[in-house]
């Protein structure tokens, strides 16, 4: 395999880890919803075409229903808690700019193991200010949006503007948290062993595998996030 780890482009879970990256960056991301020891299966872009490449080829006259997982989680995992890593330091030490000429500071992200810790946080932080005398671990924010919805129609709408704001950001988080839920929590792992037997297949077929390399053990995640993906994520996406 080349030692060259710039050859790898991108990561194939692009919209997951890159936003979070650029929201943590740019000091907008304080806490996390999730497993914070999960694993998070990511796997360079390079190494899924290369390993549809060497697929298409070896099945071109032997047709097979075989699945071949490309992934990381099995033989070389990244938990959240190295991203957490990855992150603190790298914008620590190289702070984004932001268009005022301020470094922006970035500190140790709050983790929200569980949904009652997240909706306590949200509460606290965002909602303070709301005067609902007695809320239940078991009644949810919209019970917190209908009392606001109350007295904003008890001051002949004086709240309008900031019920529609408040309620449109926090409904969108809700769903996003919704949405996210069942990965953040995601305890399982990808069995590669299929594509394992593929690579293997390809050397001893003569296959270049310098060149049409996806083997994840070969990966040094703190080598490739320090000095490929973080830095390309805010030459390229940071705005």
């Amino acid at each position: 395999m080349k030692s060259d780890m710039n050859s790898f482009n991108s990561c194939a879970c692009y919209r997951t880890i890159d936003s979070l990256g650029v929201a943590y960056g740019k000091g907008k991301l304080t806490c996390f919803l999730g497993n914070i020891n999960g694993v998070v299966d990511v796997i360079p872009g390079d190494m899924v075409v290369n390993a549809i490449l060497v697929a298409m080829v070896a099945h071109a006259h032997h047709p097979s229903d075989a699945i071949y997982h490309v992934a990381s989680s099995v033989r070389n995992p990244v938990r959240y808690t190295n991203l957490q890593d990855y992150g603190l330091r790298y914008f620590t030490a190289k702070p984004w700019i932001n268009k005022d000429g301020t470094p922006v500071k970035v500190g140790k992200v709050t983790v929200f193991t569980n949904m009652a810790s997240f909706r306590r946080y949200m509460f606290i932080h965002y909602l303070f200010w709301l005067k609902v005398h007695f809320i239940s671990s078991s009644q949810s924010l919209n019970l917190i949006i209908n009392g606001l919805e109350l007295a904003n129609s008890a001051f002949c709408k004086y709240f309008q503007g900031t019920y529609q704001e408040l309620n449109r950001k926090i409904q969108i988080v809700m769903r996003l948290v919704e949405l996210y839920r069942p990965y953040l929590f995601f305890n399982g792992i990808f069995d590669d062993m299929n594509t394992e037997k593929l690579r293997v297949a390809a050397i001893e077929g003569g296959v270049e595998t310098d060149l049409f390399y996806f083997d994840p053990k070969v990966i040094n995640w703190d080598d490739y996030f320090m000095n490929t993906h973080l830095p390309g994520i805010v030459k390229y996406i940071f705005k």
